[in-house]
């Protein structure tokens, strides 16, 4: 069976539009939704204890065949890679609250997935991504149960 030609745009890594806003120390995903600065979205991303286990997810990931679905854990959620297509995958994402797709290349996909390793040091703008992150956590209101 062959698989329909997708010609959705998907981010990619020469793109002209500047879409990655920066990788944070926790590892989660900030794109600039179809390059929009105004519309940034946190995704989260893959974290791994060692080298090995890294292996072992990107050789997973590049055993994946269309149409399955490869769960990851994130440093706070799941990270779900969609495989649609012959270099075409898909990240859940939410959007304004409403469940979007972000599609990517698979060289693209593959570069996200190997900032997990361990000796990965972020740059200092992705440190200050992640000090919005808790600041945005400081701003949400507190439940008692």
């Amino acid at each position: 069976m062959t698989q329909p030609l997708i010609l959705s745009p998907r981010y990619c890594l020469d793109d002209e539009i500047n879409w990655l806003e920066g990788i944070d120390p926790l590892r989660h995903y900030w794109l600039a939704v179809n390059g929009n600065q105004q519309l940034t979205v946190v995704i989260a991303g893959l974290c791994v204890s060692s080298s090995q286990e890294l292996k072992e997810v990107i050789l997973g990931f590049r055993a994946l065949q269309p149409q399955q679905t490869m769960v990851l854990k994130g440093s706070f959620g799941k990270l779900t890679i969609h495989y649609l297509s012959p270099n075409c995958y898909a990240i859940e994402g939410r959007v304004k609250s409403a469940l979007t797709w972000h599609l990517f290349d698979k060289e693209t996909l593959e570069s996200l997935l190997l900032t997990s390793h361990p000796d990965w040091v972020p740059s200092q703008r992705d440190i200050e991504l992640g000090r919005r992150l808790l600041e945005s956590a400081f701003e949400q209101p507190a439940y008692a149960v």
